[in-house]
């Protein structure tokens, strides 16, 4: 064990440099029972290795797993926001004392475990202490739904990190960052963390809050796991680059990378970044205003207040050894051609500003080049590569609703009109998918997940290489469509529900599905005895008793006009 953190005595986990060592456990590991992690288990990993999480040597036991949950605190009392954990579905191969493989999505053996817990654990405690909600329109109250109800715990012997052969030399560890922040040679670091590209208001800020300790600056931009529907890090990271470049002092400003699965947790995940950069080296936060907030929830309020991470970060400044620089809304002064805190203007001064909306509708959305005071001009130009507007942009259509309901018709219609408009679009039916890609898999919920999980996975490519692909299929389970939502980001997902009361569906069965579920000879049929669990805000809904499949469509079609969607 390598002591890592001064002066808060973090250790890394086992990290395994001996190479005879090494070449021994490898050899085990082959006749080791495997557990597969996830994108998410994978970066928590990395982080646990290189010792990010410090003080954790290791994946949560339940001792500290219930008290981080409830008092945001480790068993001994030591301040620590966040679970991390490494859940599983089941007990095979999983046995108390024994090992097991752990391994990526490409079946890369990362290291080994000494299974020395195993426990239960509550996802609505977890959502409603943790992240202050348990609204399905929360990214990781979705993601939860499909984690394994029990964690695993215990020793950790980790024998490769994972490969990043992108951007290497910003891809710093703690220990890395420690040595490059100090040949800055200043007392005080303030670090910056972003998931977004840093605009004119936020690079004053960070420029400002060094000046105010004579501090260098630690650009620490999220590049694992953000906000589902964020900007790629691989365009954000060329943006950070130019940046520093062009427009930082180099000999006070460091750009490291950080490979960390964010939760998204607002006011805990502001404590939890701070804790992290002290392990990098930095003894100074900024935290702005709605620190990582994943926006609004499903009643169109905020899941946050604007500045309760700032006040949550404050009040254990002094025992995380970090002192939190908080920063109020900023805006652009045009008469001084400079930034301030709108709070601390007199009622008289001008200021202008751009919303997300309006940088995305106004701007990006119209290929018009974003204002100097906004943005750098060379930022600009990188983002506009990136983000074409928003009738070239990708974007999943997806209908649910009762079989019988009306989806397959409509979305027929809808596609003719698509293409007519010069779009590209791809039609993933629930029946046919089931024939195809999701052939074998039966009617239990698990399966009927399974199956609507690999239609959205198949429609989140597509949105993300710029097409339009409409979806039909029932998808009964709120919790399951949220999740399809995360994955592409609710700017690129159109949920329409068509809602055909029960006795019109049946009328309108030819197959006579339902006369058999009446009957008992189908189990499981939604509907009958099984739930559709109705969409809490849809962003159509659509009558089809009242309306024709033709005015359905059109009216679908001036949903997307107005969002630009189609030209």
């Amino acid at each position: 064990m390598q002591n890592l953190i001064e002066p808060f005595g973090g250790t890394l986990v086992d990290l395994v440099v001996n190479q005879q060592e090494r070449s021994g456990l490898i050899a085990q590991a082959s006749n080791l029972p495997s557990l597969q992690l996830s994108e998410r288990s994978v970066c928590d990993l990395e982080l646990l290795a290189t010792g990010g999480f410090s003080p954790l040597d290791g994946f949560m036991r339940q001792a500290d797993h219930e008290r981080v949950v409830a008092e945001m605190r480790l068993a001994d009392g030591t301040v620590f926001p966040i679970p991390i954990t490494l859940p599983v579905n089941h007990f095979e191969g999983l046995e108390l004392g024994k090992r097991i493989a752990l391994r990526d999505a490409h079946n890369d053996l990362l290291g080994v475990m000494t299974v020395e817990e195993i426990y239960e654990w509550s996802r609505s405690e977890f959502a409603n202490n943790v992240l202050g909600t348990s609204d399905l329109r929360h990214p990781l109250v979705t993601e939860m739904e499909h984690w394994g109800k029990f964690n695993i715990a215990g020793k950790l012997q980790v024998l490769a990190l994972p490969k990043h052969p992108d951007f290497r030399d910003l891809r710093l560890t703690p220990a890395q960052t420690r040595e490059s922040l100090a040949k800055l040679n200043r007392a005080n670091i303030v670090a910056f963390q972003t998931r977004n590209p840093i605009h004119r208001v936020h690079e004053e800020m960070t420029k400002l809050a060094a000046d105010m300790i004579d501090g260098a600056i630690l650009l620490h931009p999220a590049v694992g796991l953000t906000k589902p529907g964020d900007i790629d890090y691989f365009t954000r990271v060329r943006t950070y680059k130019t940046l520093v470049e062009n427009h930082y002092d180099t000999s006070r400003t460091l750009l490291s990378l950080l490979p960390i699965a964010m939760r998204m947790a607002g006011p805990r995940e502001a404590v939890w970044h701070a804790i992290i950069r002290r392990n990098h080296g930095a003894n100074h936060f900024i935290i702005g205003r709605d620190h990582a907030s994943p926006g609004i929830d499903s009643t169109g309020k905020p899941f946050y207040e604007p500045t309760a991470a700032q006040e949550l970060a404050k009040s254990v400044s002094d025992e995380i050894g970090v002192e939190i620089m908080t920063f109020g809304e900023m805006a652009y002064l045009p008469d001084e051609k400079t930034y301030g805190e709108i709070a601390k203007l007199p009622a008289e001064t001008k200021t202008i500003s751009l919303s997300g909306t309006q940088i995305r509708e106004e701007y990006l959305g119209r290929s018009k080049p974003l204002p100097e005071w906004f943005t750098r001009p060379e930022i600009a130009a990188i983002l506009a590569e990136s983000y074409p507007p928003p009738e070239k942009q990708g974007v999943c259509l997806w209908f649910t609703g009762l079989s019988g309901a009306g989806k397959s018709a409509t979305a027929e219609v809808l596609t003719i009109l698509l293409n007519e408009r010069g779009r590209r679009v791809t039609v993933l039916d629930g029946d046919v998918v089931r024939t195809h890609l999701s052939k074998g898999l039966g009617f239990s919920k698990e399966d009927r997940d399974l199956n609507i999980l690999r239609i959205g996975f198949v429609a989140s490519e597509i949105v993300r290489h710029g097409g339009v692909v409409i979806c039909a299929a029932v998808s009964p389970y709120r919790s399951t469509r949220s999740e399809v939502r995360q994955m592409m980001g609710s700017d690129n997902f159109v949920e329409i529900f068509v809602d055909t009361p029960l006795d019109v569906c049946e009328s309108r069965d030819t197959k006579g599905m339902y006369a058999k579920a009446r009957r008992g000879e189908i189990k499981g049929f939604t509907g009958i005895d099984d739930p559709y669990e109705l969409p809490d805000n849809a962003e159509i809904t659509l009558d089809t008793t009242k309306m024709s499949v033709d005015e359905n469509a059109d009216l679908i079609l001036q949903y997307l006009a107005s969002r630009n969607l189609v030209a």
